[in-house]
């Protein structure tokens, strides 16, 4: 099965954050995911507080071939997670 970590739309209506996720690759955008491992708050006021990672399963996900999303990979890398 492919998988791609990638954001889940969640919030209300203009004022969104995300789950980021792990979900199968044929997973529609805001569809069941195999597991959540972090969340991303675009709108928070501290840069610390915008992306919070469970940092020893996103690198269990990356060892197992889950390819992030251009977004992720950003936010991923931007939290020291080089992807």
């Amino acid at each position: 099965m492919a998988t791609r970590i990638r954001l889940k739309r969640m919030g209300a209506r203009g004022k969104p954050f995300y789950r980021i996720g792990v979900f199968d690759a044929h997973a529609p955008r805001d569809g069941a995911e195999l597991e959540i491992i972090g969340t991303y708050e675009p709108h928070a006021e501290k840069v610390q507080d915008k992306a919070i990672l469970k940092r020893d399963r996103v690198i269990h996900w990356l060892d197992r071939g889950a390819l992030p999303t251009e977004t992720v990979r950003n936010i991923l890398k931007n939290s020291g997670i080089h992807t």
